[in-house]
């Protein structure tokens, strides 16, 4: 089949349109008028002008996709690549807070807290609401809405610092701070940054907004070493934070981003700017009216005088602290410790310390002091390691170890009477030279025959140095740990004399057995321990030795050491119509002075001197005996008066047998008025002389062997014996 196309078969197109539009204007066709007629549509134009704008809108949004999804990859990737370093999330934990050790009075008291925090951990439903509330609105005012990051916050700070040209303030939330303080270091960089916000959101996933708030409180540092809300409370005001008023809260709020420019102590102006800013932020954020923060910073400039003064009860609190892994092995939780320390006592001792120093220290050169007071079963009841704890925390009382001088020189008579020798002995004061050692009484005199009484009394150097020879130096050291010293002593002739150091506590402790008749004592501060919901982790339970003197002995003790303070160097501790008994000591060079005494109810030790250990110009039973007396005048204020305890009686005053000769017929030992005159005149036989017969049948000194010594130290005399034995003796 032949098939052919015509022209009006073919496919019509621009070009051939055009030829058929010149034919009709060649024949003469009309064009119809505008607007008569089919109108032809303007789609074509029109659609490509909307197909345009369309076109650029897809382009934008492809675009910012296309960059949202480069930026989110890249955001990715910095978390990714910073995350890596949390390690897996499972892992994290809030760590432990460093514990906190609350130190009480016996009465209750709060002395201080120790530890690193300064304070302890106090619960968010303990504390007054205005108190996280004045955080919040200072710290982060939409803490309760975000998911730990406030990118409104955020977008706010970028737009007012872009505005100032320079960072105006943090952006960080209350969480954020909470995970780098506790997961991260304080540098400003990126990475820090992005591992800061990563652990917001997973704190948010796995505390509530309570719980993150009290981590806040009780882990953010305030200044002056204060971290956490109770620690602030405590340094700035002197209170719980439970007991903080609105303008207190307002003003630890407000100090958060600087605590050392906005410190209450140094620059309570600022900080009272501070609080004013943080009182408006509660109006603004409706936890308060404006009449409550006027009220509230209205009676500021009061509260802040209150700040807790660091007085000598931190000393206790240091001591407290240093026991406590010795008690508990290492402390992980909060506790409470009660300790022995009798308030008022303390205080009282304080003030008495700090104005003799001041009243009389630069005229007798001394700058320091320290006083320790225990009962008589060894509970310390007050203790004074310095003048000002501020100045310095280095206590004098347990740490510091100084020579005691003639203070020890009852450890070397308890000694001999544990060998035979009563106080009613007979030794010759007279010089001595023990192998190239020759201790000498401070006005170069020697009174010659002396019951070791009156030796004691008297504090007269040469005849503790020989019995210490007599008896043996390593008898000395013995009788010293039975006594409760801990020091390490060496067994030469010199310890007779206090030139070993011992510290002031345990010297005082070893004059309680005298005290209470003849049990030894361990120096005891703490009661209790418990943790902070009342669980009991240690009771105290009656400890010691035991009895480790007898009767007699006590009752010796007690005779020789009454008699220093009726007649010897301790006259200026006399309390009163109380029984009591002590003694003085004063070290080589006058570098130390001291004084121990004790009655039935308490037992208490005196130190003076200074920190470099240069000399001064006070005795022991001078200052010191007066310290003793005015603080233990107050101690024993309502309690009946109680006769030291042991059981001795005098030579002088038994019935003495008929003397024959000079010796008594029934071969009892002679009492010195049996002997030479009494002892208010001269002695009635030169030094060196021995009487006719030695007490209780002991043998004369210069016929006792005697071990070879070591190498002697110098001693020089004590207790200003020169002057009293002068106005005694002639």
């Amino acid at each position: 089949m032949d098939l052919r196309l015509s022209p009006d078969d073919r496919v019509d197109t621009g070009a051939q349109r055009k030829p058929r539009a010149s034919a009709r204007a060649a024949s003469g066709a009309a064009k119809p008028p505008r607007g008569s007629g089919p109108r032809r549509p303007k789609s074509r134009k029109v659609k490509k002008k909307r197909s345009g704008g369309m076109k650029f809108i897809v382009g934008l949004a492809y675009f910012c996709f296309t960059m949202l999804l480069i930026g989110g990859i890249a955001v990715a990737g910095i978390v990714v690549y910073y995350g890596r370093d949390l390690g897996s999330s499972a892992t994290w934990e809030v760590p432990q807070r460093p514990p906190n050790i609350r130190v009480l009075a016996s009465n209750g008291q709060l002395l201080t807290n120790r530890g690193q925090t300064g304070g302890e951990a106090v619960s968010i439903s303990e504390l007054p609401a205005y108190v996280g509330q004045a955080v919040i609105a200072s710290e982060d005012r939409r803490f309760y809405s975000h998911f730990g990051v406030d990118p409104i916050g955020l977008t706010s700070v970028l737009i007012e610092s872009a505005r100032a040209g320079e960072f105006t303030r943090g952006a960080s939330t209350i969480t954020q701070q909470v995970a780098k303080n506790l997961f991260l270091t304080p540098d400003q960089t990126l990475g820090r940054k992005v591992q800061e916000a990563l652990l917001a959101v997973w704190l948010e996933q796995n505390y509530t907004k309570d719980q993150i708030l009290e981590l806040y409180l009780n882990r953010v540092h305030f200044g002056s070493g204060a971290t956490g809300i109770e620690a602030a409370a405590q340094t700035y005001f002197g209170i719980s934070a439970r007991n903080l008023s609105l303008g207190q809260a307002a003003m630890l709020a407000g100090i958060l981003p600087a605590p050392s420019y906005y410190n209450p102590k140094t620059h309570p102006d600022r900080a009272r700017e501070r609080q004013q800013l943080a009182l408006a932020n509660m109006v603004r954020s409706g936890f308060i009216t404006q009449e409550q923060a006027e009220a509230a910073a209205a009676n500021m400039d009061a509260q802040i005088t209150t700040q807790r003064v660091a007085g000598t009860e931190y000393y206790v609190a240091d001591w407290v602290e240093s026991l406590m892994n010795d008690y508990l092995g290492e402390v992980n939780e909060d506790v409470v410790v009660s300790t022995t320390l009798d308030w008022e006592l303390q205080k009282h001792a304080e003030f008495v310390i700090k104005e003799a120093v001041a009243e009389q220290g630069e005229s007798l050169d001394f700058s320091q002091a320290a006083f320790v007071a225990m009962d008589t079963e060894g509970r310390v009841r007050a203790l004074v390691g310095g003048v000002d704890y501020s100045a310095s925390s280095y206590n004098r009382a347990v740490t510091a170890r100084r020579q005691p001088g003639s203070a020890f020189k009852p450890v070397v008579y308890l000694a001999a009477l544990q060998q035979g020798y009563t106080p009613d002995t007979l030794m010759v004061d007279e010089p001595l030279d023990y192998n190239g050692w020759s201790p000498e009484n401070s006005n170069g005199r020697y009174i010659g025959p002396v019951l070791l009484r009156d030796a004691l009394a008297y504090s007269i150097n040469t005849v503790a140095a020989r019995l210490a020879i007599a008896i043996g130096p390593e008898n000395v050291v013995e009788t010293a740990y039975r006594l409760g010293f801990s020091s390490n002593f060496q067994a030469v002739p010199a310890i007779a004399l206090g030139t070993q150091e011992v510290s002031l506590l345990e010297l005082t402790n070893a004059y309680v057995p005298f005290a209470n008749g003849g049990y030894g004592a361990i120096p005891n501060v703490i009661t209790r321990i418990t943790t902070t919901d009342g669980e009991v982790l240690y009771e105290e339970t009656p400890s010691g030795p035991g009895r480790i003197l007898t009767d007699e002995q006590v009752g010796m003790m007690n005779d020789m050491l009454r008699t220093g303070i009726q007649a010897g160097t301790g006259t200026r501790a006399a309390l009163g119509n109380w029984p009591m008994a002590g003694k003085t000591g004063t070290s080589q060079r006058n570098r130390d002075a001291l004084f121990v005494g004790y009655t039935a109810n308490f037992v208490g030790g005196v130190w003076l001197g200074n920190d470099d250990d240069s000399a001064t110009s006070v005795y022991g039973g001078q200052v010191p005996a007066q310290i003793w007396r005015d603080i233990m005048t107050q101690a024993h204020e309502g309690l009946p008066v109680a006769d030291l305890p042991g059981n001795y009686v005098r030579l002088q005053d038994r019935v003495a047998a008929p003397v024959q000769n000079g010796v008594p017929a029934t071969g009892q030992p002679v009492t010195l008025d049996q002997i030479q005159p009494p002892l208010d005149g001269q002695p009635a036989q030169q030094p060196g002389q021995m009487p006719a017969q030695m007490p209780s049948g002991q043998v004369p000194l210069q016929q006792q062997p005697v071990q070879p010594a070591p190498q002697p130290v110098p001693v020089q005399p004590d207790d200003g014996i020169g002057t009293l034995l002068d106005g005694l003796f002639g």
